[in-house]
């Protein structure tokens, strides 16, 4: 079947809600490890992960941060409305945000909009024991924004020697995800994180991550495996379930994706293939064959143009040339353009009937019924998937974000 008509009713299954993880075990690397090699399940634990990597191969981690999205303010009359900070708007790098002083600009979902139609919204805020007012307002605006869910609010607060990053550091809250089904605790600030985030931008934690110890990391690279990152910072639309009968009509969320130059080079060292750690990293990487297929015919495109979108490796399928060609397409380009590192977004869709080009194999958590995370595991797995989730099922495995682990093979 082409996979536009896939029907996502065919990625059903029965998930009990106390097989959902609501928080993580006290040690991160203790949890399962299901094994799924050439076909065969088995169960492991997690940290016992490198002796199935091969040695010198490449493995490639998704450094994003978790940002405290959330904001609460009450109007004069006590209704409470939720500002939940999506993408960056003014600045529009994600860095350059966070680091503005005194006010900027986000593309935000909002709860109780119906009670906040006009006017600006105020509450005081203490930021390292200073005093200041925090302000937002919602900007009329044609916001390119498909599902009409998103709109343009500025931030201001009255002290310009304060950053964005310190005011939600101060007040903001962690968004976890929603079906979990419970308020965030000071422990999810430690918990859902990655011990290797460094970039601020994600609004949920690349969770396949959340295993990972020091203890972990050390094994790996005395296994003789090399280690590389990049960043694709999370957006809420993980979370966004396909309601269409058929995939075509799902819109896919667009991210924001960083590789810097020495990863590109990395990856033509290991012959244009990786172990990739999440969903979140599969899709950057894949991302990276069309952005290079891209520039064997436009060499001179701008970075906004090298946007991946949802059905580009379905349509344009013309003459392939191997991965590695199509990475030094992407490496010649920094060159040319002295970039440090590629800055560009993906809207990939991948699915079953999708060829995967540098993901050879893959470390991710159980994902949800009828996800387009799901999918992709499918298509990893050659349609297999059902086999690997009943053991999971049966097995007592945990399930989610903050449930247990896979490491899959093919």
């Amino acid at each position: 079947m082409e996979t536009k008509h896939i029907h996502i009713k065919d990625f059903n299954y029965e998930l009990p809600d106390e097989r959902i993880a609501k928080f993580p075990l006290a040690e991160r690397d203790s949890s399962k490890l299901l094994v799924y090699q050439h076909g065969e399940v088995s169960e492991d634990t997690f940290t016992s992960l490198p002796k199935y990597l091969p040695e010198g191969s490449l493995m490639v981690f998704n450094n994003t941060k978790v940002i405290q999205a959330r904001l609460h303010f009450r109007k004069d009359t006590g209704a409470l409305v939720e500002v939940f900070c999506m993408n960056p708007f003014s600045p529009l790098d994600y860095q350059l945000n966070f680091s503005a002083l005194g006010h900027c600009q986000w593309l935000c979902m909002i709860g109780n909009l119906k009670r906040w139609k006009e006017g600006k919204l105020s509450r005081e805020i203490d930021v390292k024991g200073r005093k200041l007012l925090l302000s937002v307002e919602r900007l009329q605006h044609d916001v390119e924004n498909a599902d009409g869910t998103k709109h343009l609010v500025e931030f201001s607060w009255n002290d310009d020697t304060v950053s964005f990053s310190e005011v939600l550091e101060a007040v903001g809250e962690l968004p976890i995800p929603p079906y979990l089904n419970r308020e965030t605790q000071e422990s999810d600030l430690r918990t859902y994180q990655t011990v290797y985030s460094k970039i601020k931008g994600s609004v949920a934690a690349p969770t396949a991550g959340l295993h990972f110890t020091d203890r972990v990391l050390a094994a790996i690279d005395a296994a003789g495996i090399d280690r590389e990152e990049l960043t694709l910072h999370v957006g809420a639309g993980t979370f966004k379930p396909v309601k269409s009968e058929e995939i075509a009509d799902h819109e896919m969320h667009s991210e924001f994706i960083v590789v810097k130059k020495q990863t590109i080079e990395k990856l033509i060292a290991h012959g244009g293939e990786a172990i990739a750690v999440g969903t979140t990293s599969v899709r950057t990487l894949e991302s990276l064959y069309y952005i290079g297929k891209k520039l064997e015919t436009q060499p001179d495109a701008s970075e906004e143009d090298l946007h991946v979108n949802q059905w580009e490796p379905y349509e344009n399928c013309g003459e392939e040339k191997d991965t590695v060609h199509y990475l030094q397409n992407i490496l010649d380009y920094l060159n040319r353009n002295g970039l440090a590192a590629l800055h560009t977004s993906t809207q990939i869709i991948i699915a079953p009937g999708y060829e995967y080009h540098i993901v050879k194999r893959m470390v991710t958590n159980f994902h949800q019924p009828q996800s387009t995370l799901l999918l992709l595991v499918s298509a990893f797995v050659h349609g297999d998937w059902r086999k690997i989730y009943d053991f999971a099922l049966s097995h007592d495995f945990r399930f989610l974000s903050y449930g247990d682990s896979s490491i899959l093979i093919p």
